[in-house]
């Protein structure tokens, strides 16, 4: 009788294994007793594993991983959005047409530059009569010539920029530009010089201007092109050249002195806060050692000893080329003094300016930007604020200036205060087909102060 019961419980169990050779090959074995019966438990168990494997097996059931990455995904697509749109509220983007056979000219024109936001920077000026026009950042005379041809009406030129290739290449255009005006009256002055020295430079070329004041003075803080693609210059993170990175060939400074002889911390200062590289400090001591190995000479030296330590922690290609970029912008900066000279002449600017006159600025990076914007506020009493909630800001141009014109259907918001008016609350960044066409534009914002009338 025993030997039947403990045949009929071994039948029940069976089910378990396919074949008794598994159950005999299982390294982990049931003993049963003959006296027990079959466990409850175990058959409990049994079903559940059954189900969680019928489950798996069903293609219709999502596995809680797959929902999990999908939640996560879901997560960073909408903080891509979030961002995006704080991006949008804190610019206004221009809704100038950007005529697609427009840009070949300016190519055919200018060679190897395309003047950034040129539209807008006609609209700034466009409803103003101008006596006197200084452009502080001649470049290939892209802006000024387009300037000189929409004001017929215009007296005083002034071209100003420290870089000697800039004037050889902005006189032949700058004459073509006059004789398109027909103005024999414009009297056309370029200086070679930093833009630091606008008001002395005034002085020594128009006293009576100095006096009365410039009607429109413009800054594009930007890298031309044909520094960018010259090797010999130092700006380009792609192509190999000299650590140089002077604007002004005269000047002493180069970056190879920084970065071979300047003391370890002053090179992670400059990372830090000119390039706002989150990996300053390992870059630093990786400069540091390569000092020891007989510095870094040339461009493609400092690229190679970025992209190697780059490489291994972020995305490839795109990781190293940002990193490079920040790298050599800083450097860039360090070498020129940009920031400091920046900010000490946008006040000399205003001051040169007549009444109603009006100062134009595109900048095209944070650092730019933010000081930019904050001298604004400075110059018109309100920089206690932090600018985009203070209280002085006021919406609506066409409640605040009942004087306003089509020609000044650009005004979006203002900001009024004791000596001016600034008049754009957040900066005009670039039209979506200027960005899809010239590539170099997609950072640039344009910020315009009116002196007070």
């Amino acid at each position: 009788m025993a030997k039947r019961i403990m045949s009929s419980r071994l039948l029940s169990l069976r089910p378990i294994s396919s074949s008794s050779s598994t159950l005999n090959n299982n390294p982990t074995r049931l003993l049963l007793l003959p006296s027990t019966t079959v466990s409850p438990n175990l058959l409990t168990f049994k079903t559940s594993t059954t189900a969680a494997a019928a489950a798996t097996d069903d293609p219709t059931e999502t596995k809680p991983k797959k929902k999990k990455k999908s939640s996560k995904k879901k997560a960073r697509e909408a903080e891509a959005i979030k961002q995006q749109q704080v991006k949008e509220k804190r610019r206004t983007r221009s809704d100038k047409e950007y005529d697609d056979s427009h840009f070949p000219r300016l190519l055919e024109d200018n060679e190897d530059h395309v003047p950034v936001m040129l539209p807008e920077v006609l609209d700034v000026f466009a409803s103003m009569s101008l006596r006197s026009f200084v452009d502080c950042t001649l470049g290939a005379a892209g802006h000024s010539s387009a300037v000189i041809k929409a004001h017929p009406e215009l007296q005083c030129y002034v071209g100003m920029d420290v870089d000697p290739v800039a004037h050889a290449k902005a006189g032949p255009r700058l004459d073509d530009a006059i004789s398109c005006a027909n103005n024999p009256n414009l009297r056309a002055h370029l200086v070679l010089k930093n833009f630091r020295h606008l008001s002395s430079s005034i002085h020594d070329l128009h006293p009576g201007l100095s006096h009365s004041g410039v009607d429109a003075i413009l800054m594009d803080l930007g890298m031309s092109s044909m520094q960018v693609n010259n090797p010999e210059r130092g700006f380009s993170v792609i192509a190999n050249g000299p650590l140089d990175m002077r604007m002004d060939p005269q000047a002493s400074l180069t970056a190879q002195e920084i970065l071979n002889s300047w003391p370890d911390s002053e090179v992670g200062r400059i990372l830090r806060d000119y390039g706002e590289e989150s990996n300053w400090y390992l870059l630093q001591n990786k400069i540091v050692q390569a000092r020891l190995r007989g510095g870094l000479n040339s461009t493609s030296e400092l690229r190679d000893l970025i992209e190697n330590l780059t490489r291994r922690t972020r995305g490839g290609r795109q990781g190293w080329i940002k990193t490079a970029t920040r790298v050599f912008q800083a450097l860039r900066i360090a070498v020129n003094d940009e920031l400091g000279t920046l900010e000490k002449s946008i006040h000399s600017c205003f001051t040169c300016l007549a009444p109603g006159g009006r100062l134009a600025i595109i900048s095209f990076h944070s650092l730019e930007d933010r000081i930019v914007k904050q001298a604004f506020l400075n110059i018109i009493g309100r920089g206690d604020g932090d600018g985009e909630e203070s209280s002085g800001y006021m919406e609506g141009s066409s409640k605040i200036r009942g004087d306003n014109g089509p020609k000044d259907a650009w005004i979006r918001q203002i900001v009024q205060g004791r000596n001016g008016t600034i008049l754009t609350k957040r900066p005009v960044t670039p039209s979506e087909e200027e960005e899809r066409l010239n590539r170099r534009s997609r950072s640039a914002k344009l910020r315009v102060i009116e002196k007070l009338r």
